[in-house]
């Protein structure tokens, strides 16, 4: 499922129009991203939760050269579904 197919799926399941529906999507993606750049955790109850993790610099091998690089630290997003979710299946 696509951005517009998800759109549409939200329009008729609200029975909303789908411009309203693509606001929607845009404020709750937006709002996020808000909370995941302020270093919170973003958890939406019944469907999981979203955070950022910190992995820590390391050392890798370039596979085409086999020249050790140095990979710097990084923060990842990452989602976990929660319980009542994965119960759902």
């Amino acid at each position: 499922m696509n951005k517009n197919e998800l759109v549409r799926a939200i329009a008729n399941k609200v029975g909303i129009t789908l411009k309203d529906a693509g606001l929607a999507l845009d404020g709750v993606i937006g709002a996020i991203t808000d909370g995941l750049n302020a270093g919170e955790k973003v958890q939406i109850s019944g469907f999981g939760t979203f955070e950022l993790k910190c992995k820590p610099a390391r050392e890798g091998i370039n596979p085409k050269t086999q020249e050790k690089i140095k990979i710097d630290a990084s923060k990842v997003p990452t989602f976990k579904f929660g319980k009542a979710y994965k119960d759902s299946f």
